[in-house]
C-alpha cells in the first residue's frame, strides 16, 4: 500500500491543470515575471533572438549536482524536473501507450510540454492573476477524492510518510489554476460560436448528421409457404388482412406476438432502437418513410411479408434539431479553441527566448 501510495503521491504532487494529468506544472520562478523580451540586433551571433530556439550542448559543472536542460526567458528547467514528469508518467502509464518507451524516448517528448507550460505561467505572472487559497483548497479536495482519501488530513499523513509536503502539493495547485485562468482568459473567452456557424455546419453535414440519428420500430413477418407464386400471394394476402385487423384497433403488439414468424414476436415484434445504417438499406428506407405511428403497407422482402410499424425516430427538426445544434456548437467550440490555443502558444513562443541544452 505505501510503494503504490508514493507513486500515486508523486503523481498528484506532479498534476497540472492546462496539461496532461501526467504532465508535471513547474515551479514559480523565482524573482518578479520576466519583462517580454523585444527583438534587436544580436550583439554576438552566438546570443538567442526572440522567437529563435537554440541547442546547445548540456553543460556538467563541478559540485553541480543538478543541472540545466532548457532556459526559457531566463527561467531555468532542470533536470530533475524533466526526470519526475517521466517518473509520473510510468506511474499512471504502467500498461498504457508509450510505457515500452525509455527515459531518453519520453524526455524528447516531455521537454517541449515544460517548456510550454513554463511559457504559461510566465505569461499568468505578467497577467497577474492570482488564486484565492479557497480555490486551491476546492480543488485539492476534488483531486483527492481520486485516490479514496476520505479527508484533507487523512491525504495529509500519507502525503508525510512519503516524504512529500502539503506546501509542494498545494503550491502545484495553485500553479495548475493559474494556468487555467490565464487559458481561460487569453483563449477560452476570445472564442465563440455564431448560429449562421452552426446552420452553415448542418447543411454541409446533413447526410452525416442523419446517420447518426436513432429510430425504433416493430414489424410482423409473414413467411410464405412455399417458393411459388402461389404461396408467395397468399402470404402477401395474409400479411395485408393482419394490418386490416390493427388499423381497425387491433393491438400490434399482440398481433405480432401471434402471427409474426420472427424471433422477435415474443417481444410483439420489437426491433428495439436502431441506428440508420444498422438494417439493410431497402428495409430501413421502408421503415424511415413512415411517420411515428404509422403502419406501412406489406414489404416483401427474401424472408416474406413485414408489416412495419415505425415507434419514433430522431430527426434534424424540432427537438431533435435542438440538441443537434449544441452538439455542434460544442464541435465548433472545441476546433476554435484548439486553434486559438496553438495560434497562442505559437504568438508566445515568438516573443521568447529559448536554449535547449540536451
Amino acid at each position: 500500500m505505501r510503494r503504490a501510495f508514493r507513486v500515486v503521491a508523486l503523481a498528484l504532487a506532479l498534476g497540472g491543470c492546462a496539461v496532461p494529468s501526467w504532465m508535471p506544472l513547474i515551479g514559480k520562478p523565482k524573482g518578479p515575471p520576466p519583462p517580454a523580451p523585444v527583438a534587436g540586433k544580436p550583439l554576438s551571433p552566438d546570443m538567442p533572438m526572440p522567437g529563435d530556439v537554440r541547442v546547445r550542448p548540456p553543460e556538467h559543472e563541478e559540485g553541480v549536482s543538478d543541472r540545466v536542460v532548457a532556459v526559457v526567458n531566463n527561467d531555468a528547467i532542470t533536470l530533475s524536473e524533466l526526470q519526475e514528469s517521466i517518473v509520473a508518467y510510468r506511474a499512471e502509464n504502467r500498461q498504457g501507450r508509450g510505457a515500452g518507451l525509455s527515459d531518453d524516448e519520453l524526455a524528447k517528448q516531455f521537454l517541449p510540454k515544460l517548456i510550454n507550460n513554463r511559457l504559461q505561467l510566465q505569461e499568468a505572472d505578467r497577467e497577474k492573476i492570482i488564486v484565492e487559497d479557497q480555490e486551491v483548497s476546492e480543488e485539492l479536495l476534488e483531486r483527492i477524492k481520486i485516490y479514496n482519501t476520505k479527508t484533507l488530513e487523512e491525504f495529509e499523513k500519507l502525503v508525510r510518510e512519503q516524504g512529500i509536503t502539503m506546501e509542494s502539493i498545494k503550491k502545484r495547485v495553485r500553479e495548475g489554476l493559474r494556468v487555467q485562468k490565464v487559458v481561460r482568459r487569453k483563449v477560452a473567452l476570445r472564442v465563440s460560436v455564431t448560429d449562421t456557424e452552426i446552420v452553415q455546419y448542418v447543411e454541409e453535414n446533413r447526410q452525416k448528421l442523419e446517420t447518426g440519428l436513432s429510430y425504433h420500430a416493430r414489424h410482423i413477418l409473414v413467411v410464405p409457404d412455399g417458393d411459388n407464386d402461389a404461396a408467395w400471394e397468399g402470404a402477401r394476402i395474409r400479411a395485408d388482412m393482419l394490418r386490416e385487423q390493427i388499423l381497425a384497433g387491433g393491438d400490434f403488439v399482440a398481433v405480432a406476438q401471434q402471427n409474426s414468424k420472427d424471433a422477435s414476436a415474443k417481444d410483439g415484434g420489437d426491433l428495439g432502437t436502431l441506428k440508420r445504417g444498422e438494417l439493410a438499406q431497402d428495409i430501413e428506407t421502408e421503415i424511415l418513410r413512415l411517420e411515428p405511428g404509422q403502419i406501412s403497407r406489406p414489404y416483401r422482402s427474401s424472408l416474406g411479408y413485414h408489416v412495419f410499424r415505425l415507434e419514433s425516430k430522431d430527426s434534424l427538426e424540432g427537438d431533435g434539431l435542438v440538441r443537434v445544434k449544441q452538439q455542434i456548437r460544442e464541435i465548433l467550440f472545441r476546433q476554435k479553441y484548439e486553434a486559438r490555443l496553438e495560434a497562442w502558444l505559437k504568438e508566445i513562443k515568438q516573443r521568447a527566448i529559448i536554449e535547449v541544452r540536451m
